[in-house]
């Protein structure tokens, strides 16, 4: 872990973490998919301070009727939020189970462009038989298999981000030179299902690679600068977080606050006529503010980050920019991103030497 302040991250998918949480939303259910609701909540992230958002996504759709059944694809999201946005930084979630990873690695690819690399990309599972049917794939069955699907994705992914060394754009108008082909290499992957040869079809982004976050469980800790570790308290979390071999550690965590309408209790209550909140394993809070905040800084002694998932966002997220970050801010707590600065420098990551260039430099002088 980093020793320094906490990186606060938040989850903005839909209308909040309980599947019902639209009964309690701010705006009616026709606004949950329009332009202005996304970037009102993503503006409300970024004034409040925190480091970063998350987009969940799936091919499915993310509920059961009759709770909304739709929602707008993370990456195209994230795209609309980077031009809206200044400083947050931006991290849809992308499975690759059954995506290709040279097409989820090109639009990754373009969306730090599009932010000025503040882009992220959060690996997960399609788990569900019914996305092979969606994507018109053949099963990918069983835990060991998911894993390989991302394990490879992601190692396809970074190795395309590289493929296109930093220099390889040239835009010479006197010369008629925009590309040195020279600074563009073939991947040449094979796994164990598929098989990539690249280039790219997109520059190497602004941060060289992309931060990617993914739960170490599923994706080796080699491939990731995040890991997202769960647990139904501070101990399990302690725990996972120290056996976490990455160079940053999110803990994930559930919340339901106290508003000036309803207690945490009464809200939760409240949804959990209509739905069961679903267990997933994480850490949840369902109280006041002050033991939040408390529960904050006893996370800050074990992890880097911790990737909030709001009950209802409408009533959650405006008492977490009221009265959590700011508290937090005063007590030197956590840290905001600074304008200007790439996610990775913000989570002080430093950028990755292109592993093309580094291999040439390293080769010896007679086998050049």
């Amino acid at each position: 872990m980093s020793g320094s302040a906490l990186h606060l991250a938040v989850e903005l998918d839909g209308d909040g973490a309980h599947p019902a949480a639209w009964r309690r939303a701010a705006h009616s259910p026709d606004q949950l998919l329009t332009p202005r609701r996304v970037a009102r909540v993503a503006a409300i992230a970024e004034n409040a301070g925190f480091t970063l958002i998350t987009l969940d996504d799936g091919v499915l759709p993310p509920g059961a009727a009759p709770d909304p059944v739709g929602r707008i694809g993370a990456v195209e999201r994230a795209a609309f939020v980077a031009a809206s946005t200044s400083t947050i930084g931006i991290a849809p979630v992308v499975p690759v189970t059954y995506a290709e990873p040279f097409h989820v690695s090109s639009q990754l690819a373009s969306l730090d462009h599009i932010s000025a690399g503040r882009a992220g990309w959060v690996v997960t599972e399609e788990q569900r038989p019914e996305a092979a049917r969606a994507w018109g794939r053949p099963l990918v069955a069983g835990a060991d298999a998911r894993a390989r699907e991302s394990r490879d994705g992601v190692e396809v992914a970074r190795a395309l981000w590289d493929s296109w060394e930093d220099d390889a754009v040239i835009r010479s108008v006197a010369t008629s030179r925009y590309l040195d082909r020279e600074r563009l290499h073939y991947i040449d992957f094979t796994g164990e299902t598929y098989a990539v040869k690249g280039p790219a079809i997109v520059p190497r982004p602004p941060q060289g690679q992309l931060v990617v976050l993914g739960r170490p469980d599923r994706v080796p800790d080699a491939q990731l600068d995040v890991a997202l570790v769960t647990g139904r308290d501070l101990a399990s979390v302690a725990t996972d977080a120290a056996a976490a071999g990455t160079p940053r550690v999110f803990a994930e965590v559930e919340v339901a606050l106290d508003t000036p309408e309803a207690t945490a209790a009464e809200r939760v209550a409240d949804l959990e006529r209509h739905a069961e909140w679903t267990d997933r394993g994480r850490l949840r809070h369902i109280g006041p503010a002050n033991q939040l905040i408390a529960l904050l800084g006893e996370l800050g002694r074990h992890v880097d980050g911790v990737r909030l998932h709001p009950l209802v966002l409408d009533e959650d997220l405006s008492v977490l920019s009221r009265l959590v970050l700011p508290d937090l801010s005063e007590r030197r707590l956590v840290t905001r991103p600074v304008p200007g600065t790439s996610l990775r420098s913000t989570l002080g990551l430093q950028r990755p030497a292109n592993r093309f260039t580094t291999a040439a430099a390293a080769a010896p002088e007679d086998a050049r």
